[in-house]
């Protein structure tokens, strides 16, 4: 059988233009020669800190620090931002007398592998000087730690406690222009503190970013004069090489499959150098890693000198497999690491040296008017694009192949839409609510939402119990809500379970689904997988199943070998004993009975459906789902235990539409003295009402 062969067409511009002449090979005039990889590491760590081209510009940075409140630093990709400046802080004495240097990311894996590396270059021990904090994971010592890693989303969580985050000097917000949405609440929360605290200095730092936006939000200064602005601006070269952009000939009908050809094309034809391929999703990501495991065993029957490397990049990965994309492949080795959007920021794969860019990427967009968040794949944007090139020129000249025409290139967005403007904002609300923002329709949005997202978020608040009809925080619920670093139906439904008498079973369904894919599927072992999964299934739905899954771990020891035989995530389920553990000690704070179903699973329902009422679902006699507050249409997931089953009349779901539970109450009364009655302040709206407290 004969290897095959990629048929790709791609063209760079500003070159002869397709179709004049002959087809145009990958390999041209601009092929790469071979170029030692990091010709820096035989340097001494301080000689590599040296040679990054942030450094020049380090007494520029310290100076604007002390001078100004805040200083937006534009810094080209490997300019050495996120690593150095920090230290730059350290060393010029921003974290004496006990204070401390934050840094924020948008994603975990970025945060705790920039602080791997600033650990590594200090000769620190990771959790001392240099430490990290992530949701559910703290590594950092509240004594030592004077550089402090951490998402963006925990150091809104920190103002909770201390408001005007006095232990801090500096606060660096990194990756600022993926505009997440606790970024941009982080930046209203710190425009606020900082007009109560003059001495704590804010550094917005980004690769690509407006930087006049961001000046004139920070800019405290009224009068006019330049010369009092509390804000400035500098602009840091990159240390990146030259990268060729290619694209394709004419529009790609499938992506994915373009992607596996043009990395076999690339193999065949590049000289050395590894592959990063950006795809949208987890499910793609292993279909690619899939078909290119299959090309590279039919490869080696030919004997071919270079092997293939491949390696999926994906943030429901666990943080093992994640690592080995970061490990050194050896010389006869070519690494294609087949990643999604995680990896186009903040974080640096060794030897990538072609990049090939799908156009786009699976974004979390909410639609206010049925109340249901969703993951949509969407075109990037230009500043993406530009980002995912970026990787190609890390540590050489690189080449970026975009399945897609110059012309649709044109068509992108300039940037794309905040996190902010497409997002539930019940868990935001909530949180500047439990931090004294009581008119959050004045808060400081640098990209204001939409007012029926707003809204939306208000009524579901109300309907829980977290908010009074004045919008005012509930004391204990509201506050209690808001201590969980959880979304406002999961801390409803802990905080409701020892009503129930299930508060044990509850917490370890809530901690189970903090974590993604228990479920291990190998593409060559599917019928066997699902054959064991199926053990753990209950009619119930997949919230008990869960359940199930966790109490038969512990009843094995926690073995590695039983999750092994069942294809359960063994890191995932140990990490969920971490999050219950967690769980359980905010539960206990606030004096929730510990109590147990004894295996009752209607109490169990009734709870859940205390927090997740909003996502109910009725039956309807096509065969499909209709909520009952907006009458849309849902189907439950292929990934449910529901799938292919005689479907229940009820379903509520959970976090994601496919974990669903079927409510075993033969249907909800209209009208009971015990019903849960939620209806929006608005006459017009009328959401649902159905018994949960009573059985039957």
């Amino acid at each position: 059988m004969a290897a095959p062969r990629a048929t790709m067409k791609f063209w760079k511009p500003g070159t002869e233009a397709p179709g004049i002449s002959e087809e145009r090979e990958l390999t041209s005039e601009t092929t790469v020669s071979p170029i030692i990889f990091n010709p820096n590491t035989a340097l001494s760590i301080e000689k590599q800190r040296q040679k990054l081209p942030v450094f020049k510009h380090r007494n520029n940075i310290l100076y604007l620090v002390e001078s100004h409140q805040t200083v937006i630093i534009v810094g080209e990709t490997g300019c050495g931002k996120t690593t150095q400046i920090p230290q730059y802080l350290l060393e010029a004495g921003w974290a004496t007398e006990g204070k401390v240097i934050g840094v924020t990311q948008p994603r975990r894996v970025a945060a705790i592998s920039v602080a791997n590396r600033v650990a590594e270059e200090r000769g620190a021990l990771l959790g001392h000087e240099v430490g990290y904090t992530i949701r559910f994971d703290d590594c950092s010592d509240p004594h030592a730690t004077r550089v402090k890693f951490l998402t963006d989303g925990m150091l809104v969580r920190e103002m909770m406690a201390d408001p005007l985050l006095k232990k801090y000097s500096v606060l660096m917000l990194d990756e600022a222009h993926e505009r997440t949405l606790y970024t941009d609440i982080a930046i209203g929360l710190l425009k606020k503190i900082q007009k109560k605290r003059r001495d704590l200095r804010v550094i917005v730092a980004s690769a690509t970013l407006d930087a006049k936006n961001f000046h004139e939000f920070f800019n405290l200064n009224d009068s006019g004069d330049p010369n009092k602005d509390t804000s400035a601006i500098l602009t840091v070269e990159g240390r990146t090489f030259p990268v060729d952009v290619f694209y394709t000939v004419s529009p790609v009908p499938d992506y994915v499959k373009a992607t596996v050809e043009t990395v076999m094309k690339i193999h065949e034809s590049e000289e050395d150098g590894d592959i990063l391929a950006f795809l949208t999703g987890q499910e793609e990501v292993e279909k690619v890693v899939s078909l290119l495991q299959e090309q590279a065993r039919a490869l080696s029957r030919y004997g071919l000198k270079k092997h293939l490397r491949i390696l999926p990049m994906y943030s429901g990965l666990p943080y093992a497999d994640q690592m080995k994309v970061f490990e050194r492949a050896p010389s006869n080795v070519r690494k294609i690491v087949v990643a999604t959007n995680i990896a186009e920021t903040s974080i640096t794969i060794s030897g990538i040296v072609f990049v090939i860019d799908c156009a786009f990427v699976k974004l979390r967009a909410y639609n206010p008017c049925t109340a249901i968040e969703s993951l949509v794949v969407t075109p990037i944007s230009k500043a993406s694009a530009s980002q995912r090139a970026g990787r190609a020129g890390r540590n050489r000249p690189g080449k970026c192949f975009r399945l897609y025409t110059e012309e649709d290139f044109e068509k992108l967005p300039a940037s794309t839409v905040p996190e902010m403007q497409r997002s539930n904002l019940a868990p935001v609300i909530l949180q500047l609510k439990a931090l004294g923002i009581d008119n959050v329709l004045r808060f400081s949005f640098l990209s204001p939402p939409p007012a029926q997202t707003m809204v939306q978020a208000l009524e579901l608040l109300y309907a829980l119990g977290g908010l009074d009809q004045y919008g005012r925080l509930t004391d204990p619920m509201g506050v209690r809500m808001a201590e969980f670093p959880l979304t406002p139906m999961f801390a409803k439904m802990l905080l409701e379970s020892g009503n129930f008498g299930c508060s044990k079973e509850i917490v370890t369904i809530a901690a189970m689904m903090q974590i993604q894919n228990i479920f291990v599927v190998p593409p060559n072992q599917k019928k066997v997988a699902a054959r064991e999964h199926r053990k753990f299934a209950v009619a119930e739905g997949d919230h008990l199943t869960m359940l199930n899954v966790y109490e038969a771990f512990i009843k094995h020891q926690k073995s590695s070998q039983w999750c092994q035989e069942h294809f359960l995530n063994y890191k995932g389920l140990l990490r969920a004993m971490t999050v219950r553990e967690q769980l359980r000690r905010l539960m206990n704070k606030f004096k929730v009975p510990r109590t147990s179903s004894e295996g009752d699973p209607d109490v169990i329902l009734r709870c859940i459906v205390s927090g997740f009422f909003a996502n109910a679902a009725r039956i309807h006699h096509s065969g499909s789902y209709r909520t009952l507050r907006d009458d849309l249409e849902l189907h439950i997931h292929p990934n449910s235990v529901l799938y292919g089953e005689k479907p229940p009349k009820w379903s509520v779901s959970g976090c994601n539409v496919w974990y669903l539970l079927c409510v075993q109450c033969g249907g909800f009364p209209q009208t009971t003295q015990n019903e849960i009655c939620i209806r929006s302040r608005r006459q017009s709206s009328f959401i649902f009402c159905f018994k949960v407290l009573q059985k039957p």
